[in-house]
């Protein structure tokens, strides 16, 4: 199944208290429970102004549906064509 990279532009995101990231992951979890077990949160990137989120699903249209139904940007969504780390350089 792909995986995305979902970048979402919240202001002072990189601000936000671990109440505020507590409850927007629940948020979160909740839209995906609604929407099925096809579509999974890996885990987020929080900076300054944005979150960095990789999730894995079917097409960048659930993404997009997790993203309208939470309430969530979904200003930039990307699926990964591979992924290379320091190991690649060994090959």
């Amino acid at each position: 199944m792909p995986k995305y990279v979902i970048e979402r532009i919240v202001p002072g995101a990189g601000k936000m208290t671990a109440e505020e990231l507590k409850a927007l992951s629940l948020r979160s979890c909740n839209v995906i429970n609604k929407l099925g077990p096809q579509i999974q949160w890996i885990h987020s990137y929080v900076t300054d102004n944005k979150i960095y989120c990789i999730y894995v699903a079917p097409n960048e249209e659930m993404v997009r549906e997790h993203a309208r139904l939470g309430g969530f940007p979904a200003n930039l969504v990307s699926v990964v064509k591979t992924i290379i780390d320091p190991t690649t350089s060994e090959g």
